[in-house]
C-alpha cells in the first residue's frame, strides 16, 4: 500500500524560501506515470490544488497564485516528491499535503504546516 509522508515544516519570514519534501513508500513514484500533486489548506479555509507533474513527461503545472515562485520536481531514484517555495508571502500559510492524482488524488500524505509570518 503507497503511503506518502511530508517533511519541512516550518515558520518563514515573508520573502524567505522553504522546501517541502514527499517522501513515497510501499510503491513507485514512477509506476504507471501517476500524477503527483500538492494540495495545500489555508486556516478556515478549503482544499488549494497547488501544483502537479508526472514523472514520465516532467511538464509540471502550478496554479496562479503560485506560478513563478514555487518549482514541483522529483527525484525518481529517492521516490521523492519536492516542492521547493521562494518569496514565500502570508497568504501562503497553510497546512500542506502531497498527493497521488490531480483531480480525485486516491494517497494522500498527513500534511506538514508552512507558516508565513513576521
Amino acid at each position: 500500500q503507497v503511503q506518502l509522508q511530508e517533511s519541512g515544516p516550518g515558520l518563514v519570514k515573508p520573502s524567505q524560501t522553504l522546501s517541502l519534501t514527499c517522501t513515497v513508500s510501499g510503491g513507485s513514484i514512477t509506476t504507471n506515470a501517476y500524477i503527483w500533486s500538492w494540495v495545500r489548506q489555508a486556516p478556515g479555509k478549503g482544499l488549494e490544488w497547488v501544483s502537479s507533474m508526472k514523472t514520465d513527461i516532467r511538464n509540471p503545472y502550478y496554479a496562479e497564485s503560485v506560478k513563478g515562485r514555487f518549482t514541483i520536481s522529483t527525484d525518481n531514484a529517492k521516490n521523492t516528491l519536492y516542492l521547493q517555495m521562494n518569496s514565500l508571502k502570508s497568504e501562503d500559510t497553510a497546512v500542506y499535503y502531497c498527493a497521488r492524482g490531480l483531480y480525485y488524488p486516491d494517497v494522500w500524505g498527513q500534511g506538514t504546516l508552512v507558516t508565513v509570518s513576521s
